[in-house]
């Protein structure tokens, strides 16, 4: 077992980086979605967009939060500088941004119709849309990330 775990310690902190990073954007997302709307009516709405705001924002909080979290814990610098480095973390977010807010419009409109009774806690349409688009672009970053970024 601790063999597993020293041969995937990256994997297993980039999962710890990405989970606690998706705990800033859901929360800041279920903060904004709520809040939002009150300033921005356009905000439930926007041209068939739910949330464009919140998602927005949301996003940007998790990718700040992750990009400290990855230099922090989870990969070794490459060969590129910091400014590059930076540059190259946020354009690859930045892809990832508009990725997450067409997988979170579809999966918004055609996937989750209804609401996800946890018995302690229900999921919104919204909500659920969120953490699984969350998800689906996790897999993506990890890989570029590490292939292109921080091993230069």
């Amino acid at each position: 077992m601790k063999q597993l775990l020293v041969r995937h310690k990256q994997i297993i902190l980039f999962i710890v980086a990405g989970g606690l990073s998706a705990i800033v954007e859901i929360g800041s997302f279920k903060m904004l979605s709520v809040y939002l709307p009150r300033i921005f009516a356009s905000e439930y709405n926007l041209y068939g967009i739910k949330y464009p705001f919140s998602n927005i924002l949301s996003t940007s909080c998790g990718i700040i939060t992750n990009y400290f979290l990855s230099i922090w814990f989870v990969f070794e610098r490459g060969k590129h500088s910091k400014r590059k480095e930076f540059a190259y973390f946020i354009s690859v977010s930045v892809v990832s941004t508009f990725i997450s807010l067409f997988l979170f419009q579809i999966l918004y409109h055609f996937v989750f119709k209804d609401a996800i009774d946890l018995g302690i806690y229900v999921l919104s349409q919204e909500m659920t849309s969120k953490i699984t688009s969350i998800v689906i672009v996790s897999l993506l970053n990890y890989s570029i990330k590490k292939k292109v970024i921080f091993n230069g």
